[in-house]
């Protein structure tokens, strides 16, 4: 068993990240943040195998937090892994800013140079990643994420603001990121090591801006955004997360002649996969939750409940859905859902992917969104 403390667990990439390790048999993960007492931290560290050193300040009310939440926190867990003899691999979530003329750049900068000093010194090796902008579900809109603030207010109908819609922005993906990390633990650094995340997207504030609009615009309609690069899947996946419940459904328009009705789902040529199921009354499919692959389910005929948790909360929302009166649900990434046939005859269903599968890359995870789910 690998023990694993994640400094900053509870932040955005923290969150990912311990999603991501608590799916792994052979780890023991705890996290750590403001909130905790910062004994338990320094205790375990004497047990840890890695850390994952993501805590840090980057919007300060005042920049001396930069050196105090950067830089002085840095310094006090090098100190506090020597006190106790620990020789971990460290990760350290750095950023691009480090190699730019700004506080923020410079505290980064000085706690790579610490933890290099602490490897140099006889500590253990160190793995830095300059990260660039980061994206992805359950980033803080308005805080440290460009693509979380237009996602949020864009989803909530509140205007965005763009000082300069040609400032460039460079991008990359949290679940790429948490990967990354993630490869940490099966190939460590040698000594102090910098490392990168890939793959990135180079953009401008205003292209960003025009993209997220565009999701909403096409949000409750038929047709779909071009998905077919990583980038827009991980934006377009992004935006969905910010959603509110009610948003996830939509209605659809029927159109109708002496054959009967016709009701479209979606619309996009190169947009993953559109399948259907048959199933027996009773029985419920699903129980699982995806990183990144975004569905949408349509129950053309019998009667159905769509089932959805968040990941982490209790409060599990219910959706009723018929082929009496069609209408589309959106499952958004880091979601935990089912579908249960409610009716009497048998519930056929209409899904759509926004990837086309891949066995060696399912991005599908089991977790009941009941107690005593049944596994897909």
């Amino acid at each position: 068993m690998r023990r694993v403390v994640v400094t900053g667990g509870k932040g955005f990439i923290g969150r990912n990240l311990m999603v991501a390790l608590g799916r792994l048999d052979d780890v023991e993960a705890r996290a750590f943040d403001l909130n905790d007492q910062a004994e338990t931290l320094w205790s375990a560290l004497g047990e840890a195998d890695v850390v994952y050193h993501l805590a840090g300040i980057n919007r300060p009310r005042d920049p001396v937090e930069f050196q105090t939440g950067n830089v002085d926190f840095t310094a006090e867990l090098c100190r506090r892994m020597d006190e106790a003899g620990a020789r971990p691999a460290v990760v350290f979530a750095s950023s691009i800013q480090a190699e730019l003329d700004n506080a923020y750049g410079a505290s980064k900068l000085a706690a790579e140079s610490m933890l290099a000093d602490w490897t140099r010194g006889g500590g253990g090796p160190v793995a830095v990643f300059r990260l660039p902008n980061v994206f992805g579900k359950w980033s803080r809109p308005n805080y440290n994420s460009v693509v979380g603030t237009f996602c949020h207010n864009v989803a909530h109908g509140i205007p965005i603001r763009i000082d300069d819609p040609d400032a460039p922005v460079k991008l990359v993906h949290v679940e790429d990121v948490v990967a990354a990390f993630l490869d940490v633990l099966e190939t460590p650094p040698q000594g102090v090591e910098h490392r990168t995340v890939t793959p990135t997207t180079e953009t401008t504030v205003g292209e960003l801006a025009a993209r997220v609009q565009g999701f909403r615009a096409t949000q409750h309609s038929p047709d779909l955004p071009d998905l077919s690069g990583h980038f827009m899947r991980s934006l377009y996946s992004t935006y969905l997360s910010y959603l509110e419940p009610e948003e996830l459904v939509f209605c659809l328009d029927v159109r109708a002649d002496e054959r009967g009705d016709l009701a479209e789902l979606v619309r996009e040529a190169h947009a993953g996969q559109v399948f259907a199921s048959r199933t027996h009354p009773g029985i419920t499919r699903g129980n699982h939750y995806h990183d990144t692959k975004v569905e949408r389910f349509m129950v053309i005929e019998g009667a159905g409940c769509v089932r959805l948790r968040p990941l982490g909360s209790n409060s599990v929302i219910e959706i009723p859905l018929s082929g009496a009166f069609p209408q589309g649900v959106i499952i958004p990434p880091g979601t935990v859902h089912s579908i249960e046939n409610v009716g009497g005859t048998e519930m056929v269903t209409l899904f759509w992917a926004a990837e086309v599968f891949d066995p060696e890359r399912p991005d599908t995870y089991y977790e009941p969104v009941l107690s005593g789910g049944e596994k897909p």
